[in-house]
């Protein structure tokens, strides 16, 4: 029988993460050859990924990356089963180690077959499998290239990248500020112009039904009923519905008996929840259009231009689940 030495367990558990009595019991069967040992612990991996293949990975860390001159960025999610293998260290350091690996591929399935240590990712993936005994993945792989990109990660469990269409003064600070405003906000995309009209229709006419069926509900039980909007996005507030919207304003302060010299003063603050109450869909989606998480008395779009001459151009989230 090969005798196995410390050293080598430790040499093996250095290089795979795999316990002590794993890493022996594998150069036992590889007859002390570490690399025969290491392909014995992917074997095991292989088993254990082929058992677990059915099973939801929905922990895990979300790492962002950017390179040096901070003009291309990554997101990836390294997801696993359990809170308790996502909180532990050598769990995070195999993150950031693929993210190290992911900021210099600009697709997942280049990233997968990119090498890592003599193996390709995808490999080291079912390797850790077997060592953590879970299956681990990459659920989520975005990038992002800018003249200028920014992150920020919410406790490990949410990453944000944004890019803007020019390096400004104080880049950081902003790409920094809007990544926070996505990762706490989730927009899906920066503007209501974005929008197709058919979806903005449809998600209408099925908000409306919903809000309504809620509302039988309410009625039922005495409670106030929930505002049914007319609309929920600025790409349908014509200048015809803003006007008409205006003149039913003007309507009711007549018929409330308020003195029509005051009028100027009262229409901006009406006008202003008129369309809050009609854009709901832009505050949930668009990013420039919502409201700034630091400053809500602005929106995002207004604390980009505070910057001067710059736009947000692109971004991307990546969270657990």
């Amino acid at each position: 029988m090969t005798k196995i030495s410390a050293a080598d367990v430790k040499k093996l558990r250095d290089a795979t993460g795999a316990g002590m009595m794993d890493c022996k019991k594998a150069l036992v069967e590889a007859e002390g050859d570490f690399d025969k040992a290491i392909e014995v612990l992917r074997k095991k991996g292989q088993k254990v990924a082929a058992k677990r293949a059915d099973r939801e990975s929905s922990e895990g860390v979300a790492v962002a990356r950017i390179n040096d001159n901070n003009t291309n960025a990554v997101a990836i999610v390294l997801a696993c089963e359990t809170d308790f293998v996502a909180k532990n260290d050598s769990f995070k350091e195999l993150a950031n180690q693929f993210a190290d690996i992911a900021i210099n591929h600009t697709s997942k399935e280049d990233f997968l077959a990119a090498d890592f240590g003599g193996m390709t990712v995808a490999e080291k993936l079912i390797e850790q499998t077997g060592v953590i005994g879970e299956k681990i993945d990459i659920t989520a792989f975005e990038t992002v290239e800018a003249s200028y990109i920014g992150s920020y990660t919410h406790v490990g469990k949410i990453a944000a990248i944004v890019g803007l269409n020019t390096k400004v003064d104080n880049a950081d600070v902003l790409t920094k500020d809007v990544a926070m405003q996505v990762a706490s906000m989730g927009a899906t995309t920066l503007s209501y112009k974005d929008f197709d009209p058919a979806y903005v229709a449809s998600e209408t006419e099925a908000r409306i039904a919903a809000i309504e069926k809620d509302n039988e509900e309410l009625a039922r039980l005495g409670k106030t009923l929930k505002n049914v909007p007319q609309y929920i996005s600025m790409s349908q507030l014509t200048e015809e519905v803003l006007a008409q919207a205006e003149e039913n304003a003007k309507a009711q302060l007549k018929a409330e008996g308020k003195p029509e010299q005051i009028w100027d003063k009262i229409l901006p603050g009406k006008m202003e929840r008129f369309i809050s109450d009609n854009t709901t869909l832009d505050q949930e989606q668009c990013l420039l259009d919502q409201n700034f998480i630091k400053d809500e008395k602005k929106s995002v779009a207004d604390y980009v231009k505070s910057y001067g001459d710059v736009a947000i151009s692109t971004f991307k989230r990546v969270s657990l689940g």
